[in-house]
């Protein structure tokens, strides 16, 4: 299975932000929409990611005054992006080698959705838990 079927059930809707919003008003998304993480969007094109993470070490780093900093100081970047032909599979490798939880779908040089290790792990545990059931089934049958 590719991306793109875990993008068709998730839906495509993606909140993400410029880089030239500040810290505060990313965080305030943040907190709003109860997310990780947003990626960073310049001329419909992914600049970067900004998490949590990376606000953690700005203030600590820097303190307070972080908070007024643009995103695009912020963020990590490059980002890693993923195809929404890729198979799940390689994705969560990808994720598991980057120590990464977080992965913005671009096809072309569009964003056409985000995903995270949570999705992910939830697909590989339906598909494992569907298989179980078929078997079960299979067997009853017999």
């Amino acid at each position: 299975m590719t991306i793109a079927a875990i993008l068709k059930d998730k839906g495509g809707e993606v909140v993400q932000i410029g880089a030239d919003a500040t810290v505060l008003s990313a965080v305030a998304i943040l907190a709003d929409r109860r997310i990780g993480c947003l990626p960073v969007v310049t001329d419909g094109k992914v600049v970067g990611i900004f998490s949590e993470r990376d606000v953690i070490y700005r203030l600590g780093k820097e303190g307070a005054s972080s908070l007024e900093a643009p995103v695009g100081q912020v963020m990590t970047s490059p980002a890693h992006t993923i195809e929404s032909d890729m198979p799940v599979i390689h994705a969560l490798s990808l994720m598991t080698k980057r120590r990464i939880r977080h992965l913005p779908v671009v096809d072309g040089e569009s964003l056409v959705g985000f995903i995270s290790i949570g999705d992910l792990v939830k697909y590989r545990i339906d598909r494992i838990e569907s298989e179980a059931a078929s078997l079960r089934d299979y067997i009853q049958s017999a």
